[in-house]
């Protein structure tokens, strides 16, 4: 999947057509490509600024040709040891857009953050815990309504403290037989297909 970082947002061109009444406002942007390469498409302006799209964003094209925001993340897949040896943590969501939802816990990428130092930022933060991170076992790639999430997800132990629950609604250790047993949210669901087949 190709993404873009948008360089410039300009007005279009109408000539001396002008714009026809009822049509939505144009506007220009000009994207660079991650192997250089520049290219410019025309884009609806209130999509735009409804989705917060902007100079600087990374985002992708769709299928219909619309600009798509990239949000990256990072997701811990927290191994379990002692009496939860052989599971793994899932959260639900205490807040936003899918509260309620059980996902991997993790966050966004912050500028200057190396996506380890991103997810043990957002452990420490959400669950109060210091975590190892080890190796990336997938990343994956999902449209969201309104954005594109592209979520690197790393295996990951807990190195010290003890879980205390700051944005989560709930938390609970799963085994492979019960990975299904929680509403999992969309992007998180092809991640569980993964790890139940190893």
């Amino acid at each position: 999947m190709k993404k873009y970082t948008i360089t410039n947002i300009y007005e279009a061109d109408y000539g001396c057509e002008g714009l026809r009444e009822g049509e939505p406002l144009k506007v220009m942007v000009q994207l660079k490509e991650e192997n250089g390469e520049v290219m410019t498409l025309e884009a609806e302006d209130a999509w735009l600024i409804t989705n917060k799209i902007k100079e600087g964003n990374k985002v992708i094209i769709d299928p219909s040709k619309r600009l798509m925001k990239v949000v990256e993340v990072v997701a811990a897949i927290i191994k379990g040891n002692g009496e939860n040896e052989g599971k793994i943590l899932a959260t639900q969501r205490g807040y936003g857009e899918f509260k309620g939802g059980w996902e991997f816990p993790g966050g966004k990428i912050e500028e200057g953050e190396t996506p380890k130092e991103a997810l043990m930022r957002e452990i420490k933060e959400e669950l109060d815990v210091k975590i190892e991170v080890e190796e990336l076992l997938d990343t994956i790639e999902y449209d969201y309504p309104a954005f594109h999430l592209s979520m690197k997800c790393y295996w990951c132990k807990i190195e010290s403290g003890e879980f205390v629950l700051k944005e989560h609604k709930a938390a609970k250790w799963l085994s492979k037989e019960t990975l299904y047993s929680v509403d999992w949210l969309p992007a998180d669901v092809s991640l569980i297909d993964k790890i139940s087949k190893l």
